[in-house]
């Protein structure tokens, strides 16, 4: 359930979770490796998140990377001379 302070609606972890499908551990490990904000505490103890903290959160959730294939990382199966 959404908290209201001060006139800005911040979510619960619940719904974060929720809204960008991940676990509560992948969004905890994302917050000690620095790839998300931290959130805020809420009464000491309640941990939430901003409009703007869940924005950037679903950005990183979402992202799309290249792989870089290096030559050498396939095993090279295909390649033998049927011969040898």
């Amino acid at each position: 359930m959404p908290v209201q302070v001060n006139g800005v609606e911040y979510l619960a972890v619940s719904e974060v979770l929720a809204d960008i499908g991940v676990t509560r551990q992948t969004l905890w490990r994302w917050r000690q490796e620095g790839h998300i904000p931290g959130g805020n505490r809420y009464r000491g103890r309640q941990v939430v998140f901003s409009p703007d903290e869940l924005a950037q959160i679903r950005s990183y959730a979402n992202r799309v990377e290249p792989i870089e294939v290096q030559p050498g990382d396939q095993l090279s199966l295909f390649d033998r001379d049927p011969g040898s």
